[in-house]
């Protein structure tokens, strides 16, 4: 029987338990999942939300159905599946998440063989529709459900990144997953690291009593500041719900934009891989090159998102591409990105240079001080980047078009960008060195938007 699925979207399948998604739309996304990709076996991990565990009997039905070996990796974070795909050289891996969504919604993250992402772009749209018909092969044999835990070899991994960790200070770290699957991880690690962590929001819990973890919003993060200072703390750590994105903050409890953290991963994974390139997404810059050029690297502009990111970096073969939004990916993990690997490197860094955290970034922040990211709703997103550009040409400012509107005018520029779902601009300004001129051209550019 034909359906309509409605949860896919550009990059993955997200959508509300039932309505969006239930198990029957689970069972299809697996035959259709087979039916496109033609796979052996792949790995799938879920993430602790109340329905995963139904939608991965039915999703591993639907491959087991279709011929498909399905690895479990049970409760873990995206990277897990990811790691498992390359680790192993497996056909794919679907990763059973709904990330920062609110508590009733669930999905799936796809990836075909060595991690690459599948989007709507390569793939993703033949698997809905192959869903949507319900008329599937029949498979001459069927596949088998095999339990996989890669834990040890994934720890050994993401411990490689540190070299000597008997060069680490004994840091006193707030570890605050939001009651999402990265305490698992912390747990994990803990043991061979001299960090002290205090664990807030530490259980993997489904029903999300402090909310849905997302650090980018700001009533996700005084949890982490408070218990930053309440334990005197070195650095403080928070993920979203499937650890995918990982979010710092100094020691004073200041939550760091994912912009500065970029500039220096950069210069951090350049420093044992000379001359190297590093990709970056187009929404803030300056800082960034200024880093990556300083350290010996090369700096590489792509559009934003997780597929163009990957995309670029395995054109370039690029060591490290990080986007604003905090997402880092490293060519070491796949090119996939890491809420792990990030605040490892940092710990590392602070320990090398004897620095804080806010030692590392307030200079940087000071030579380019930036508005954050801004988002407003609007009926024409299109039409307004067109008045903007004709507003703003006759200052001769360089223009980049390569993801939304950029200008830059020499020592301020900006970048707008309509989102791929929403009736939303997302607005980005920053300065060199003068924060005075990044508000009121801030407040300039507000104002003409919103008219």
């Amino acid at each position: 029987m034909e359906i309509k699925i409605t949860c896919f979207k550009a990059y993955d399948a997200r959508g509300k338990v039932p309505d969006e998604l239930n198990t029957d739309i689970a069972y299809r996304v697996g035959r259709a999942y087979a039916e496109f990709i033609k796979p052996k076996s792949i790995a799938i991990g879920r993430d602790n939300r109340l329905s995963s565990n139904e939608l991965f009997d039915a999703l591993s039905q639907g491959l087991v159905d279709s011929g498909v070996d399905v690895l479990d990796l049970g409760l873990c974070g995206t990277e897990a599946v990811y790691f498992a795909a390359f680790h192993q050289n497996l056909d794919g891996g679907i990763m059973i998440t709904a990330s920062h969504n609110p508590v009733d919604y669930n999905g799936f993250k796809f990836v075909q063989k060595g991690a690459r992402p599948i989007s709507s772009d390569t793939g993703l749209e033949d698997i809905r529709r192959i869903a949507e018909t319900g008329e599937f092969k029949t498979s001459l044999s069927k596949g088998k459900i095999i339990p996989l835990d890669l834990r040890e070899d994934y720890v050994k991994h993401l411990l490689d990144y540190l070299g000597d960790i008997d060069k680490l200070k004994p840091l006193k770290i707030i570890s605050n997953p939001g009651n999402g699957t990265a305490g698992p991880v912390i747990d994990l690690l803990e043991p061979y690291l001299p960090f002290e962590f205090i664990k807030i929001q530490h259980h993997p819990d489904g029903n999300f009593p402090n909310g849905v973890p997302n650090p980018l919003l700001p009533e996700g993060r005084s949890a982490t500041t408070k218990a930053i200072a309440e334990y005197n703390a070195d650095l403080g750590l928070a993920w979203d719900g499937d650890f995918d994105r990982c979010f710092l903050f100094d020691h004073n409890g200041r939550f760091i934009e994912g912009y500065y953290i970029v500039g220096l991963l950069g210069e951090a994974m350049l420093k044992n891989n000379p001359g190297d390139k590093v990709v970056h997404d187009p929404r803030l810059t300056w800082n960034t090159i200024e880093l990556v050029t300083k350290a010996g690297g090369e700096a590489i502009q792509s559009k934003a998102g997780h597929a163009f990111i990957k995309e670029t970096m395995r054109k370039v073969n690029a060591v490290y591409g990080g986007e604003m939004s905090a997402h880092h990916f490293f060519r070491d993990f796949g090119y996939c990105d890491s809420g792990m690997v990030p605040w490892l490197l940092l710990t590392k860094m602070m320990s090398e240079q004897n620095k804080t955290l806010a030692q590392l970034v307030d200079e940087r922040i000071e030579a380019y001080p930036v508005s954050g990211e801004i988002n407003v709703t609007v009926d024409n997103p299109r039409s307004i980047l067109t008045s903007l550009k004709q507003h703003y040409t006759g200052l001769q400012p360089r223009i980049d078009e390569i993801d939304g509107l950029g200008m830059d005018f020499g020592n301020w520029r900006f970048n707008v960008r309509p989102s791929n779902t929403e009736p939303l601009l997302r607005i980005n300004v920053e300065s060199r060195g003068d924060q005075e001129l990044m508000e009121a051209k801030r407040d300039e550019l507000l104002g003409l938007i919103e008219g």
